[in-house]
């Protein structure tokens, strides 16, 4: 399997990370990592259709909020 040339990193903006992360799964992303921690720290890595890694991480109101 070749490895993913670009990786994506995605912040929402209108929405929480677990949010998004749920939103994703619904629309055919699936989990490939889970990196959330306790303290509502950490990212998700995901996979689209194809295989193709990305990660959701907190928005700037979740960062700020902690």
């Amino acid at each position: 399997m070749v490895k993913n040339r670009v990786h994506l990193d995605l912040q929402p903006q209108d929405r929480t990370r677990d949010e998004e992360v749920d939103r994703l799964i619904g629309i055919g992303a699936k989990l490939f990592e889970d990196h959330r921690r306790p303290d509502g720290t950490g990212w998700v890595t995901l996979a689209d259709p194809e295989g193709n890694e990305f990660c959701v991480e907190r928005g700037v109101a979740e960062r700020a909020a902690t």
